[in-house]
């Protein structure tokens, strides 16, 4: 359960600037304050009523290399939601005060602009909750990549947001499920999202062998890989089937990756790389999320577990890092909602 609810949030005045976070150095931020920003024409400005903290942020958080510092304020925040505050000439099909999801990209802060075309109506259903759609978005898109079908034997390695909603996804379309996690409070999440069977993340030639004996040695139809490491991806290998299909759900950014081609050309498998990049197929995905979250086949109370105010993304950041038994997404509002 989320610690904290919308529900008896008010909106608030329209604020004279924006309140923004921004990373000045590896593992700290600072808040400040920047000109509230007018829409042009086509766009629409969001009071900010909080945003979804994504593990993709973490290898710049860590302060790579070729991170540069300080970020732009709100930087990085990119699963947000809130309220039309103000419209620019010309947008339609939107209405003030109208709650909405987008894929921004300064997302932790108070307010951004956006183009109106990338703001996506929440219903009433989802009143007062939290709602990261372009997470939502991503897990509805792979999901539709992975070609899961009823009967099929699917693997899912790491049970955080995306794993524990692809777990759902695949259950719900009639698919056996088998979760492989490092955490107890992830394996227990996958079970109560449907997976038929978990399995620790221990131990490599294990994994393998429970697989095996689940499956008589045939393996799993789909292999979905949500963790972004090297480890993860080789046991995604080991787990498919000859003429099955490997999801690489992950996001690798820390480096290039090996990978055993022998065995996969051996093994004669389909390779897909889920991450969309086509802004109208994101969009796609997120209004699909959105109606899952909203029809109750997505849970976000399962999803979306612990709440930060604004000026403390910084822990909401480690926790995303370090997780907790419990934890699976993070999401941070401005104190004005808090």
């Amino acid at each position: 359960m989320f610690e904290d609810s919308l529900a008896a949030a008010r909106p608030d005045p329209v604020a004279a600037h924006v309140q923004a976070v921004r990373v000045v150095a590896p593992g700290r931020v600072e808040t400040v304050e920047t000109p509230l920003p007018q829409p042009d024409a086509g766009q629409i400005r969001i009071r900010i009523e909080g945003c979804g903290v994504c593990a993709s942020n973490l290898e710049p958080w860590s302060g790579p290399e070729w991170q540069s510092f300080p970020m732009e304020p709100g930087a990085m925040g990119h699963e947000a939601w809130g309220v039309v505050e103000e419209m620019g000439a010309g947008v339609t099909g939107l209405r003030e005060g109208q709650r909405v999801a987008f894929a921004g990209s300064h997302g932790y802060a108070s307010h951004e602009v956006i183009s109106a075309d990338g703001a996506l109506p929440l219903p009433d259903a989802l009143a007062g909750r939290p709602v990261p759609a372009e997470p939502l978005g991503c897990a509805m898109n792979i999901f539709c990549r992975a070609q899961i079908a009823s009967g099929q034997t699917v693997a899912i390695i790491g049970i955080g947001f995306i794993g524990a909603a692809l777990t759902a996804l695949a259950a719900q379309a009639g698919a056996r499920v088998i979760a492989i996690s490092r955490r107890e409070s992830s394996l227990e999440l996958a079970r109560t999202m449907g997976a038929a069977e978990t399995i620790p993340m221990q131990d490599h030639w294990e994994i393998m062998r429970e697989v095996g004996r689940m499956t008589g040695d045939r393996l799993a139809d789909v292999v979905i890989e949500a963790v972004g490491q090297q480890w993860p991806l080789d046991l995604a290998g080991e787990l498919v089937r000859e003429g099955g299909r490997l999801v690489i759900a992950g996001y690798h950014q820390d480096g290039p990756r090996q990978v055993n081609m022998q065995m996969w050309n051996w093994k004669g498998i389909d390779i897909v790389s889920a991450h969309e990049r086509d802004a109208e197929v994101q969009l796609h995905g997120m209004r699909e999320g959105i109606a899952a979250a909203a029809e109750g086949r997505l849970d976000l109370d399962a999803l979306v577990t612990h709440r930060y105010p604004l000026s403390q993304l910084d822990r909401a950041l480690d926790a995303t890092r370090d997780k907790t038994e419990g934890f699976v997404k993070a999401w941070v509002s401005p104190e004005a909602l808090a």
